[in-house]
């Protein structure tokens, strides 16, 4: 059956074994059959992350994923916590995590914060319901006990190694006999739960996104439940968690693929349903290799540390292995719940690239409600202390002017502070500006300061947008200049830049920032009148002799 069929209401999951099993499990067929929906019954999806560190980008594009899926079918989602290594779960961790999944907005139904119909929901609070169901695979003869020492188990890895075949187990106490274990236990010798796989046979399941999956059992041996101390192994609870918790989709990562068949094996001795599974591609570095630290920022926290928006988060993990089959790549979380399919999940690996992350960022800023952006930007610039007050709508103005350019919140502390700044001497020092230079410059500039000094500039910037159209025209007109000859020149005198927001906004923006006293100086602010100084003791004549033959700068650099 291929991935794709999930959605048909017909469609089955079947896991099977090869009739060559154990006496003890029967010698018949072992299968296990659910329906594409859950057999019938609710939808159900879970994530369960261990706290033992960040939630990484994968784990947050997994979590996703279930998210959607169960959103998508008006099922349950739920948050289950595997804390069961003990020595490396944190509190601080699971809450962190948790924390994480709330800033992306992916709400669960049920958890350990909010309980539910069928907790707990930490692993390590569920201790009683693994010991009652080791007991039952006990009393089944599906599972023994086994006595073997360490250095026993080491030999026989050494042996199957020099045969050159998997390292399986090849202890005796799965022949035992009751008066042979009675003895150990009587001496109080260490003891593990061991399950009895069938030497012989395969097993297939269809998975939703990889298609049928298949091994062959010979390559298994038995595999420890419960550990010597009494702890439960993993794939013992993963399997006893989805199943009493009525799990029907298992959507995790595809490192989780082989631990499916030693999970297989422990539902069928138990008697649960099958879920269906859906094995998720890894998330790829741009080398290919596993996306890991030493690729940069790869967990969900350090990129809201980073000033990324939660809905681009989510967006951009969407697509991650995942698309609509259009163009389309901006989607809100209704989008993409109203849209999500798992057979549209791709089997492989994803490439992440910070890069469009950022890009992708940038349009969920630009698409914010305009009073919500402004507040962004206005928060981030009082925070930062680079605004001092709100009051003139200057903090509006500068949202306003920038957003185009910004795509994290965070840089935009470094565009208003370029904005204010007036660096002419670099400008007029440079190759790029020699050819606006040469376009008799310091006759602008003379007639630029004559209406400086007049009252005249400072006038028209007074009454904002207006007030400078009518001045500028007046000033093209006289100076014979329209067009790029006339905005050019302008631009560099005013702002001391070549490039950059609209020009006109921009000199009006400095204009208030100066009567208001809305920036501190540690922005790097350079004043209307701070400009002028400056403009007027630029030594022309200086200037191009030295772009025709430079030795040293001809401009006061700006205080």
């Amino acid at each position: 059956m291929a991935a794709s069929s999930f959605m048909g209401s017909s469609s089955r999951l079947r896991v099977g074994l090869l009739p060559s099993v154990t006496p003890r499990l029967g010698r018949r067929a072992l299968a296990a059959r659910a329906s594409a929906d859950g057999g019938g019954g609710p939808v159900r999806v879970r994530f369960a992350p261990s706290p033992t560190g960040n939630l990484h980008v994968g784990g947050a594009r997994t979590a996703l994923f279930n998210y959607l899926f169960a959103r998508s079918r008006g099922g349950k989602f739920v948050l289950r916590v595997e804390d069961t290594d003990l020595e490396r779960s944190t509190k601080k961790s699971e809450e962190a995590v948790l924390s994480d999944l709330s800033w992306l907005g992916l709400d669960w139904d049920e958890g350990p914060d909010i309980g539910g119909d069928f907790g707990p929901y930490r692993q390590s609070e569920r201790n009683a319901l693994y010991k009652e169901h080791a007991q039952k695979l006990m009393e089944s003869g599906a599972v023994y006990r086994c006595f073997c020492s360490s250095e026993e188990l080491e030999k026989m890895k050494v042996t199957a190694n020099q045969m050159k075949i998997p390292p399986v187990y090849m202890g005796k106490w799965a022949t035992a006999s009751d008066a042979e274990v009675q003895q150990e236990l009587e001496k109080g010798t260490p003891y593990t739960y061991r399950f009895r796989v069938p030497k012989e046979g395969s097993l297939k399941i269809n998975d939703l996104i990889r298609g049928e999956v298949s091994w062959n059992l010979n390559t298994l041996g038995d595999f420890v439940i419960m550990r010597s101390n009494g702890q439960p192994v993993y794939n013992f609870c993963v399997t006893v968690d989805d199943a009493t918790m009525r799990i029907s989709h298992v959507i995790r990562a595809e490192e989780h693929l082989p631990n499916t068949l030693r999970q297989a094996l422990i539902y069928k001795a138990l008697g649960f349903a099958m879920p269906l599974f859906a094995h998720v591609s890894l998330i790829l570095a741009p080398d290919k290799s596993k996306l890991s630290k030493r690729h940069g920022a790869t967990s969900v926290g350090q990129y809201k540390e980073m000033g990324y928006l939660p809905q681009a988060m989510v967006n951009y993990l969407a697509l991650l292995g995942w698309g609509d089959g259009t163009e389309n790549e901006f989607f809100t979380i209704d989008d993409l719940v109203e849209k999500f399919t798992i057979n549209r999940v791709n089997k492989s690996g994803a490439v992440f690239d910070a890069t469009k992350l950022k890009w992708m960022n940038g349009q969920h800023l630009r698409s914010l409600p305009s009073d919500l952006l402004i507040k962004d930007f206005e928060d981030r610039w009082r925070s930062t202390g680079i605004l001092l007050e709100s009051e003139s709508g200057f903090a509006k103005e500068a949202a306003e002017l920038l957003k185009e350019g910004i795509d994290l919140i965070t840089d935009a502390d470094a565009a208003l502070c370029k904005l204010l700044s007036y660096p002419l001497h670099d400008t007029l020092s440079s190759d790029e500006a020699k050819s606006v230079v040469e376009d008799k410059l310091s006759e602008v500039a003379s007639g630029l300061i004559a209406a400086y000094d007049s009252g005249e500039l400072g006038q028209a910037l007074a009454e904002g947008h207006d007030g400078w159209k009518k001045w500028v025209k007046s000033f093209g007109k006289t100076h014979k200049r329209k067009g790029k000859s006339l905005f050019m020149p302008l631009r560099v005198l005013l702002t001391g830049k070549l490039h950059g927001p609209a020009m006109d906004s921009t000199v009006i923006l400095v204009h208030k920032a100066g009567t208001s006293g809305a920036v501190a100086p540690h922005s790097g602010f350079v004043s209307i009148a701070e400009r002028f100084k400056i403009l007027k003791e630029v030594d022309w004549e200086s200037l191009q002799k030295q772009q025709e033959s430079p030795v040293e700068s001809a401009v006061p650099a700006a205080s």
